[in-house]
């Protein structure tokens, strides 16, 4: 098993061994030494199904809003409208304040993860509960900025609710009733910096990524972006082994490629080369030919995330047979 680090981090071709570990998505269970980080990031993943539900069933004020900019003079619709984005609002403050709890756990569990005591290899050997969660973080980032890119209401209730809530104050601060605002100028201005990104999650997740790197200035750039790149190709590697593939339910399988997409979209935006680069640690073209292996309904939205939400894709240096593959 030695010989899967030489393979991951030194570019050798892929062999027989490459496929000796098997990440237990489905049992793994934290350690004693890994308990108080795991116990940390539990209570936020708990509340990740939560906001994935209440994104799920966004349903947005468009048709109100519509109908108050149409209409201007109409108070019956401009009261209508909003009284229809303010709740909504509520929602959209949530999930941001669940982007800065991600932003609090992560650097902790990357600490764990990606500490100089243990090699890549040893670390998501001999943690995978912790593993386990980072995986289970990326796979709550795609899921939620898939939804939001294909949800434009949020960006535009938001920037209504702005508009209104400053033109309301000019009009007479004395309509405004108690509890009415419910963001600060300050923090909406920060809600509006990340809504206005087509996939905030990540961006959120990118940034704690490269300030975890930037603030360790003890540990080399090349323990974190080696773990990251590990996880990819582990991820990869067990969809490909058949034995390994047998031993997981349907749905641990496409967790498995959803993770693997998210470990390179990230490690795209961390390193300073990407992910698609000759010299990349990730077995890019394994990676899409996967993908493109699977059934396509299933894995459409991760080929397009490869697509639009990486960093490095469009480069000079990455290859044309990668963007062809892409492309397709």
């Amino acid at each position: 098993m030695g010989n899967l680090l030489r393979i991951l981090l030194n570019n050798d071709p892929p062999s027989k061994h490459s496929d000796n570990i098997f990440v237990d998505f489905e049992n793994a269970q934290p350690s004693p030494s890994e308990e108080r980080v795991w116990l940390m990031v539990k209570k936020v993943l708990d509340m990740a199904q939560e906001v994935l539900l209440e994104i799920q069933r966004y349903s947005g004020a468009t048709e109100e809003i519509r109908m108050a900019i149409s209409n201007p003079k109409i108070e019956d619709l401009q009261d209508k409208a909003w009284q229809s984005v303010t709740p909504l609002v509520s929602k959209l403050k949530k999930f941001f304040e669940f982007s800065l709890e991600l932003e609090r756990v992560i650097p902790e569990l990357l600490g764990e993860l990606c500490s100089e005591d243990l090699t890549p290899r040893e670390h998501l050997e001999q943690q995978q509960s912790l593993f386990k969660q980072f995986a289970e973080i990326l796979d709550f980032v795609l899921k939620f900025d898939d939804i939001k890119m294909t949800t434009p209401a949020m960006q535009n209730d938001f920037s209504y609710y702005r508009r209104t809530l400053n033109r309301r104050k000019m009009a007479n601060e004395d309509e405004i009733q108690e509890g009415e605002e419910h963001v600060s100028n300050e923090l909406a201005n920060r809600m509006s910096l990340f809504y206005a990104q087509s996939t905030p999650m990540l961006k959120s997740l990118s940034d704690v990524t490269a300030k975890f790197v930037s603030q360790h200035k003890d540990l080399p750039l090349e323990q974190t972006t080696d773990c990251l790149s590990m996880m990819a190709n582990i991820c990869r590697v067990m969809i490909e082994n058949d034995e390994y593939k047998s031993r997981m339910k349907e749905e641990t399988r496409l967790f498995c490629l959803r993770v693997m997409v998210g470990v390179i979209i990230l490690y795209d935006h961390v390193h300073p080369l990407g992910a698609f680069t000759k010299t990349s640690s990730i077995e890019m073209k394994s990676s899409i030919k996967l993908l493109k292996d699977q059934e396509r309904t299933k894995v459409e939205a991760l080929l397009n995330a490869l697509r639009y939400t990486t960093k490095h894709l469009q480069d000079v240096s990455t290859s044309k047979t990668l963007k062809t593959m892409l492309a397709d």
